[in-house]
């Protein structure tokens, strides 16, 4: 099915006004920008591994999960 056109302008006022813009969009080529990943090292004490392990225990998520999600914290309310 061929998608419709509309101007960048129409197009703000339809998602300003909260409207359903998914019949303008191609949902196969779109990409979050600022998420793809890269791996990093990070050495931790054995004692913060014990906590980090702790915590994520009691959360029902993995160590990775707990530290990407404290690090994002505390980088947004920096």
């Amino acid at each position: 099915m061929k998608k419709k056109s509309i101007t960048s302008e129409e197009f703000d006022v339809l998602f300003d006004e909260g409207k359903d813009i998914t019949e303008f969009l191609d949902l196969n080529t779109a990409k979050r920008s600022d998420l793809e990943t890269r791996r990093v090292s990070v050495d931790f004490p054995e004692w913060m591994i014990r906590m980090l392990d702790q915590q994520a225990l009691k959360l029902g998520v993995t160590r990775q999960s707990i530290i990407k999600f404290w690090i994002s914290e505390k980088l947004k309310s920096a």
